[in-house]
């Protein structure tokens, strides 16, 4: 066999492993996609976004000289949704944003007693059942309870077969991530502040000032290292060293968002250099020469020639760093915390919409479509940041001629 025919058949080879490791590649990357959307899309609605995750709970009663009536409707309700004529209210099987199986108020006549009732939890002002809310449960004194796990049509059937009843509690809908989002949202800015400065101006120190000398060599094979190490060691860093220091700065009492921005910005300065560096080691060096021969001085040249041309390179860097911030959840378990918070202050605990993700799957059962539904809005989120980025970045090379 001549050398031509070995040469062929090699590369016939290698370019077979190269098709096969990126078709099983590919194959992968949508069989996860296919998995997150098959499960998670169901429960995709604008109102996860905007509701609170924790639901208000409510226990009223009838006020006195209220009762039971005949309240007609001129109307037809669907099929699902039952109607007690009785007590003026319909009633329908749903499934809220936990992905869990719940009776729902679709209708309450407008002189329905369930329009005034007796407030017997916190506070004094009264009570009135409206759309949405969900009905857990309704006590009678002589007869057992219907409760919502039985269904819209028993709980109406048993609230027609009596004149009144002891108790009913029912609740707002819970099982939003508004404050994860928050939360996120208050990460990514944080983050960038603190690791966006430091990572541009130490990759600019090393490519345009630093001396190629054993020192800097040095620096660079650790800035390296530092990306391979796992990140839930960087969350042992940041309890250690972060989580005091806001304690001790700010009004935090424990692991916050501060803190965890501090935890991140750690993780993602080497992300950040190590690409910064690369999109400045690209610009031709006939623009630094052309630069210093017109008589601009170093500093001048780098700020206003060679970053505007690394700027692409820059932005890239930025958006790794914000996927980054997005993802992560090792971390930031041990440097902000994993309680879900509605109301987001930035020296408190809180949760990302990662860590949102581990503490649903930690739930007894796990609660996979919750998860996989957060996991579409990052994923919606990272491509939003993606198109907002290079929409920036093209503007910016327009503006200032630069080319692309």
């Amino acid at each position: 066999m001549s050398m031509l025919s070995k040469r062929k058949i090699n590369d016939g080879i290698m370019t077979g492993i190269t098709y096969g490791s990126s078709f099983i590649s590919l194959v992968v990357l949508l069989s996860i996609i296919i998995y997150v959307f098959a499960n998670g899309i169901k429960l995709l609605n604008w109102d996860l976004v905007t509701h609170n995750f924790e639901a208000v709970s409510y226990i009223a009663d009838l006020k006195d000289g209220t009762g039971p009536g005949n309240f007609t409707v001129d109307r037809d309700f669907d099929e699902g949704i039952y109607y007690s004529e009785k007590w003026g209210v319909a009633l329908k099987d749903d499934t809220n944003l936990l992905g869990k199986n719940v009776v729902v108020v679709h209708y309450v006549h407008p002189d329905s007693p369930f329009k005034e009732l007796n407030n017997k939890g916190v506070g004094t002002v009264d009570l009135a059942l409206t759309l949405d809310y969900e009905v857990i449960r309704i006590a009678f004194v002589d007869s057992a309870s219907a409760l919502s796990v039985r269904g819209s049509e028993i709980m109406i059937a048993i609230l027609d077969a009596n004149d009144s009843f002891r108790e009913l509690e029912f609740s707002t809908t819970g099982g939003g991530i508004r404050g994860s989002i928050v939360t996120t949202l208050y990460l990514i800015f944080f983050t960038l502040v603190f690791a966006l400065p430091i990572g541009v101006g130490s990759a600019i120190y090393l490519n345009e000032y630093a001396k190629n000398t054993k020192f800097t060599r040095l620096i660079r094979s650790l800035i390296e290292t530092l990306t391979g190490v796992p990140s839930i060691i960087y969350g042992l860093m940041g309890l250690a060293i972060f989580v005091p220091l806001t304690i001790s700065l700010t009004s935090a009492t424990g692991g916050n968002i501060i803190s965890g921005s501090m935890t991140l910005a750690v993780i993602l300065m080497p992300i950040i250099i190590r690409t910064t560096e690369e999109s400045l080691k690209v610009v031709p060096d006939d623009y630094r020469y052309a630069s210093l021969s017109l008589g601009a001085s170093k500093t001048q040249t780098t700020f206003k020639v060679i970053l505007p041309n690394a700027f692409a390179g820059i932005l890239t860097a930025t958006l790794l760093a914000i996927g980054r911030i997005i993802g992560e959840s090792a971390a930031l378990v041990f440097a902000i915390g994993t309680a879900i918070k509605d109301q987001v202050s930035i020296t408190d605990k809180s949760t990302s919409l990662a860590v949102h993700i581990w503490a649903m799957m930690t739930d007894e059962p796990a609660n996979i479509e919750l998860s996989t539904t957060i996991a579409i809005i990052i994923l919606m989120m990272v491509l939003i940041l993606n198109f907002t980025i290079k929409i920036l970045s093209k503007r910016f090379m327009r503006r200032y001629g630069v080319k692309a």
